[in-house]
């Protein structure tokens, strides 16, 4: 076995109810001056008042800045950061989805480190530690919570790029189902996805290892099981708990494993076509667990046996197809599109997509087969021109 590492938030609060305990935590870190960074939907739908709350009764008045834009880019992140520049504040309060989440992690460090954001992207380049933060996920499905990385849209290059580091991890993270139960379908499809991506692409990613593999799979157990009826039915409380405690475990071994080609290939659709980072993941899952899957077979079959799968008397090799076909529908029945011409990708784009995905060392270099600039570009084909479920080649 060779030398990792496991990181996760500080402190790590789960449970119905829990996000009582923002005030408490908010004391522990001797918070003088603190201010939530949202979206104006969140503000728009009261959820905050149960996070103001228990910071008054702690003692506590915070500040609100709520112009965080969905799958934001870099220009956002230094408005925010020019708002709240010298204003004192000794807590960031991140409450939302992904972007909310992975905005307040950078502007924590930007509080703290001078240079132009820009310089931050890739593995480790923050010097100094951030503001203390508090995070709080009101979807089930980054996982942003309890992982180092954020990743922003760069409208020059047009593509997603990734911020990692240590110092982007909070003080605490708080995940309450209920903070859930308003998440319309297409939100609860899209995120519940994405936290199945992550669960899957961490569990047959290179860096896998024993202390990501049963969170892993305990996250795809927990997600496929209750995310139907979490779309549908999103007041199934038992549903909303089982997906808000799946997102959080893939978000912990994404965090530690990494993922891999799905996220490469999703980062182009994102920049370039405005496709939701959830629904770009997911579309895209199927088809390059096609080419992933013979890589590592015995991986492959016990994803398969994870999602629910009878894989009694199969071989290795029908198993891993059995997962990708059920991956597949799984996509389908929550409404996920299921072919790049859905979300507006001409086959005229495919080469530019292709080559954009292929820099994307650091996810590609983690993939569990090694792929190259022609299959990143059959990929893309292949998920263009989808009209039958993907088996295995």
């Amino acid at each position: 076995m060779g030398i990792s590492y496991f990181r996760t938030a500080g402190t790590l609060i789960t449970g119905t109810g829990s996000i009582a305990e923002v005030g408490e935590q908010a004391k522990k870190l001797e918070a003088t001056k603190a201010i939530i960074v949202t979206d104006k939907i969140i503000r728009e739908t009261g959820l905050l008042s149960k996070v103001t709350e228990p910071l008054s009764a702690a003692g506590l008045e915070a500040d609100i800045i709520d112009d965080v834009v969905p799958e934001p880019p870099f220009e956002n992140l230094e408005q925010l950061a020019a708002q709240i520049e010298g204003k004192g504040y000794d807590l960031l309060i991140g409450v939302g989805g992904g972007s909310a989440l992975d905005i307040t992690k950078v502007l924590s460090i930007m509080l703290t480190n001078k240079e132009d954001v820009r310089e931050f992207v890739g593995i480790e380049k923050v010097k100094n530690p951030g503001v203390p933060m508090i995070l709080v996920p009101t979807t089930a499905g980054t996982g942003s919570e309890v992982t180092y990385n954020a990743i922003f849209t760069d409208t020059r290059d047009k593509v997603k790029k990734g911020i990692v580091s240590p110092y982007l991890l909070p003080s605490v993270a708080i995940v309450d189902a209920e903070l859930t139960l308003s998440v319309p379908p297409a939100v609860t499809a899209a995120t519940g996805m994405d936290a199945l991506v992550h669960a899957v692409e961490s569990y047959t990613a290179i860096r896998a290892g024993e202390l990501t593999d049963g969170i892993a799979l305990q996250a795809i157990k927990l997600i496929s099981r209750s995310i139907r009826k979490a779309v549908y039915n999103g007041k199934d409380l038992k549903a909303r708990e089982n997906m808000a405690m799946g997102s959080l475990l893939a978000g912990i071994s994404l965090g530690n494993a990494g993922v891999g080609a799905v996220h490469a290939l999703a980062y182009p659709l994102g920049g370039k076509f405005k496709v939701p980072h959830g629904v770009a993941n997911s579309l895209l899952l199927p088809f390059v667990m096609k080419y992933n899957a013979v890589a590592d077979l015995k991986k492959f079959a016990e994803v398969a046996e994870a999602l629910g799968e009878n894989i009694e008397g199969l071989s290795l090799r029908e198993a891993a197809d059995r997962a990708v076909a059920a991956l597949a529908q799984l996509s389908r029945d929550v409404g996920i599109p299921s072919s790049l011409k859905e979300v507006g990708v001409t086959a005229s784009d495919i080469p530019a997509l292709a080559e954009e995905a292929s820099k994307v060392d650091r996810l590609l270099n983690n993939n569990p087969r090694w792929l190259t600039m022609k299959e990143i570009q059959k990929i893309y084909e292949e998920a263009y021109g989808a009209v039958e479920e993907p088996s295995l080649t």
